[in-house]
C-alpha cells in the first residue's frame, strides 16, 4: 500500500505544492508526474528522506512549472459541459456533435448515427442525458479495449497469460496494472486516438514483467513503440477535454 505525504517548492515566486507516494515495490527512483488537473505527484523509494525529495523536484522545477503553465493555459478554454444538442463530445480522437431527443417510437439510449451521438431519453435533464452518455462509453470501452489489447499483444511478446480488463473512472490516470495482471483502464480512454489508447495499453503491459520504470521498461516501450514519447504527449494535451 501506498504511504502520501505532502511537500512544497517555491519556483517564480510561486508556491507548487506536490504529493509524495512512497513505495518500495515499484519504484527505484525519484519519478515526477504532472497530471491535467494540475496535480503534481512524486514517486519515491521508501528511503529518500524529504531532503532528497525536495532536492530532485528543484531539479526539475522548470519543466514542472512549465507543464503547470500549459494545462492552466488549456484550462482556460474548457466550460463544464451543458449535455445540450449540438454540443460537441469525443469518441476515438474525432468529436460528434450531440443531438439530444425524446421519440417514444425509439429505443432509449445513444446511438452514433450520421456523424452525430444521439441519446433518446424520455428525461431532458443534465444527469440523464450524461448518465446515458457514460454507460455508452462504458459499452464501447470495454468491446475497444479488448480488440486493442489483442492487436497489441501480437508485439508484446514477453505477455505469458493473457491479462484480464476492468474499467474505473480516474481522473489523474488512464490506466495501471495491477500485481496479479489485472489491467484497469479509465472509460474516458475511449474519447481518444486508437493510438493513445494502444500506448495507454502497451504501457501496463510493460508494467506486467517491469514494475518500476527503469532502462528495460523503456526498451520494451520503444521495442513497440519508438514514438511512444510522442503520443503520450497528445493525449496528455487532450487529458482535460476528454475527461470533462
Amino acid at each position: 500500500m501506498l504511504d502520501e505525504k505532502k511537500l512544497s517548492i517555491i519556483y517564480g515566486g510561486e508556491v507548487v505544492d506536490f504529493e509524495v507516494l512512497e513505495s518500495p515495490s515499484r519504484t527505484e527512483k525519484i519519478l515526477i508526474k504532472v497530471y491535467a488537473d494540475c496535480r503534481v505527484v512524486v514517486s519515491a523509494p521508501l528511503n529518500a528522506d524529504d531532503k532528497t525529495i525536495i532536492e530532485a523536484v528543484k531539479q526539475r522545477s522548470r519543466w514542472i512549472y512549465k507543464q503547470l503553465r500549459e494545462f492552466r493555459e488549456q484550462s482556460r478554454f474548457i466550460t463544464p459541459r451543458q449535455y445540450k444538442s449540438g454540443e460537441s463530445h469525443f469518441y476515438l480522437g474525432k468529436q460528434y456533435q450531440l443531438k439530444v431527443i425524446h421519440d417514444d417510437t425509439k429505443p432509449k439510449g445513444v446511438k452514433l448515427l450520421r456523424g452525430r451521438l444521439e441519446v433518446n431519453t424520455l428525461d431532458m435533464g443534465l444527469e440523464s442525458i450524461k448518465s446515458y452518455l457514460n454507460e455508452w462509453y462504458r459499452t464501447r470501452a470495454k468491446v475497444i479495449f479488448e480488440a486493442r489489447l489483442q492487436h497489441i499483444l501480437e508485439q508484446a511478446l514477453w505477455v505469458e497469460n493473457y491479462p484480464d480488463i476492468r474499467l474505473m473512472t480516474m481522473r489523474t490516470q488512464w490506466g495501471n496494472c495491477s500485481p496479479s495482471g489485472v489491467l484497469t483502464l479509465n472509460p474516458h480512454l475511449v474519447k481518444a486516438p486508437t493510438i493513445c489508447i494502444d500506448y495507454v495499453i502497451l504501457h501496463e503491459l510493460c508494467h506486467l514483467v517491469e514494475h518500476n520504470h527503469s532502462e528495460r521498461f523503456y526498451q520494451l516501450l520503444n521495442q513497440v513503440m519508438p514514438d511512444w514519447a510522442k503520443i503520450k504527449n497528445q493525449l496528455d494535451m487532450m487529458a482535460n477535454k476528454l475527461i470533462n
